[in-house]
């Protein structure tokens, strides 16, 4: 199942002990240019022949995250069909992040 998550939510959740798998699948030029520092790099270009090799466990809380929220969306479709159980889609992605103030690198 897909849940949606603010950015408030994931602020919270990065800044705990609890585990969590934050990936950015926006494109290489735009994850150079700035991402969430604790985000793991997978593009959606790509996502289908690298996800398995970093997102091994299929029950683990992970949040998917691109500029606005529609790719993400796409990521998550992807790993549910995969068999992936704890999935969100961080609603307004890295625009809605910075827009709150939250840190970038």
């Amino acid at each position: 199942m897909i849940s949606f998550a603010n950015v408030d939510e994931l602020k919270k959740w990065l800044d705990s002990d609890e585990k969590i798998t934050l990936v950015d699948c926006r494109e290489q030029s735009e994850w150079d240019e700035d991402h969430i520092e604790q985000a793991e790099f997978i593009p959606l270009s790509n996502f289908q022949s690298l996800y398995a090799d970093k997102l091994k466990d299929k029950d683990a809380k992970i949040v998917i995250q691109c500029r606005s929220g529609k790719r993400s969306l796409q990521a998550c479709q992807m790993l549910m069909q995969e068999g992936y159980s704890n999935l969100f889609n961080l609603e307004g992605g890295i625009l809605a992040w910075k827009e709150n103030n939250y840190p970038t690198i």
